[in-house]
């Protein structure tokens, strides 16, 4: 299962008149621990940013699902409900769920979060959708393998081998 981790990140950015000014902004990762999302932001944002940045915040997001179009680049996040039916009682359970779309609007987030959730199995709603404050979402990318420190690290298959 994913998750994800909202990380806020800190840097001087020039304006339009050509002064710096301190920023935060807000970033998704999708990560295993506290430690990998710090080390992808570094690795994602040291290319993408001029000079030093500094990580601020790192936490675990509500946010279970994201739905990713080219054509937009502003985030929503979308308050998704449904009912299921508990297997032991049989009563039903309101489940909330959170997930982020693109969209240039609140309606058009609305619409992708339907489409995107089309193929759900029960009935939802969704009572809420604002405009995010996530500049980029940084998923998991499977060829994405962080370097080791250098040192003398072995994996953990050929440890299990050696002490046989």
């Amino acid at each position: 299962m994913r998750t994800w981790f909202l990380c806020k990140v800190k840097y001087a950015k020039e304006n339009e008149q050509g002064l710096l000014k301190n920023i935060s902004e807000q970033y998704l990762v999708d990560a295993v621990s506290f430690t990998e999302a710090e080390a992808i932001l570094y690795d994602r944002l040291g290319s993408q940013i001029r000079g030093d940045f500094q990580v601020t915040g790192i936490s675990k997001s509500n946010i279970v699902d994201v739905f990713f179009y080219e054509d937009a680049d502003l985030w929503h996040k979308c308050k998704i409900t449904y009912l299921v039916a508990d297997g032991e009682s049989g009563k039903e359970k309101k489940v909330t769920q959170y997930m982020i779309v693109t969209a240039e609007d609140v309606k058009q987030a609305f619409d992708r979060i339907q489409e995107s959730l089309s193929n759900m199995l029960v009935s939802f709603r969704v009572p809420d959708i604002t405009e995010s404050p996530i500049v980029e979402v940084f998923p998991y990318e499977k060829d994405e393998e962080l370097a080791l420190p250098p040192g003398n690290f072995k994996p953990l298959e050929q440890e299990a081998e050696e002490e046989d």
